[in-house]
């Protein structure tokens, strides 16, 4: 099922979007070439021996005539972190309804309800040049209401005019969660890597900080397509401004489109190189694109992790 910004943007709280979003691509899960991948959002977990006989599921026994334990919110799997860039140049769209932002967020929103349903304990970390806000991992509902309350926050800062420019440094933003983190987690970045065509070195060496620390990691980048890779803008005279710097450059695209999507497919094919080889999951994300692609990049990550 297809929900459209627009629509979605209608509804009265991130955390009723992220839901919508979410039921939508199960839904679409079942009418789709992965029929059979299973989404199970767990409710009882197997029983050990030594678990307390009071919390059998008797009702789930008489079923399946095996023993289950009820969960409960403070039981969790997994501790995830989502590590959400802030920076203006997030704000950048040209062709989408929402802002690369925006899309962030409302993807955010997403993992974290589904991280909540499969009992993970989920954290957030926003950042720019610096961490914004550290919420550490926990997995009660009470928790994640104050993670929505943060990223309501960013979506409402967003609509604030005279803004002061933030830019990004993930590279050093990375390094400083690698050496905070102090269980092992599964990390998930979502970023536009504006900052980072000069900076390639300084990022995969924080990306590999934290698999160092025996940390999971996912990358999630997002960017939108028909502007930032495809440069399919008129042939008139434009004038690009950074979004971070205030730095301005006029450009004919037409002169350029070929090299610029050669040196961008040349730069994106290394990063993703580089990623691989220390076993990072890489994933591009399309402002005008739905949201199922990358949950199911997640589900299968968060598969292999057990």
């Amino acid at each position: 099922m297809i929900i459209k910004p627009d629509i979605l943007s209608k509804l009265s709280s991130l955390e009723l979007r992220a839901k919508k979003i979410v039921e939508g691509f199960i839904s679409g899960l079942h009418r789709s070439p992965y029929h059979g991948f299973s989404v199970e959002f767990a409710e009882h977990r197997p029983y050990n021996p030594g678990d307390d006989f009071k919390h059998i599921d008797w009702k789930a026994y008489g079923k399946k005539e095996r023993f289950y334990v009820k969960q409960y919110e403070e039981e969790t799997n997994l501790r995830c972190y989502v590590l959400l860039d802030t920076s203006s140049s997030m704000q950048f769209k040209h062709f989408g309804e929402w802002s690369k932002l925006r899309y962030g967020t409302h993807f955010a929103a997403s993992l974290l309800y589904m991280m909540h349903r499969q009992r993970d304990a989920c954290g957030l970390i926003p950042f720019n040049s610096k961490i914004d806000n550290f919420i550490p991992a926990k997995g009660t509902y009470a928790h994640l209401r104050q993670i929505y309350i943060e990223l309501e926050k960013e979506l409402a800062r967003e609509e604030q005019e005279n803004q002061e420019k933030r830019v990004t440094a993930s590279s050093k933003v990375i390094h400083e969660v690698a050496e905070r983190l102090n269980h092992r987690s599964l990390v998930i970045i979502i970023t536009d890597l504006f900052e980072n065509v000069d900076q390639h070195e300084a990022l995969v060496s924080a990306l590999k900080h934290l698999r160092h620390r025996k940390h999971e990691v996912l990358l999630f980048n997002v960017l939108e397509k028909r502007s930032e890779r495809e440069l399919a803008f008129s042939d008139n005279r434009f004038v690009f401004e950074d979004m971070e710097t205030g730095t301005e450059i006029e450009v004919l695209p037409a002169q350029v489109r070929e090299d610029y999507q050669k040196k961008v497919e040349e730069y994106t094919h290394r990063f993703m190189m580089a990623c691989s080889e220390f076993e990072i999951d890489f994933e591009e994300i399309d402002t005008e694109g739905q949201f199922d692609q990358a949950l199911l990049a997640y589900l299968n990550k968060r598969k292999r992790l057990g």
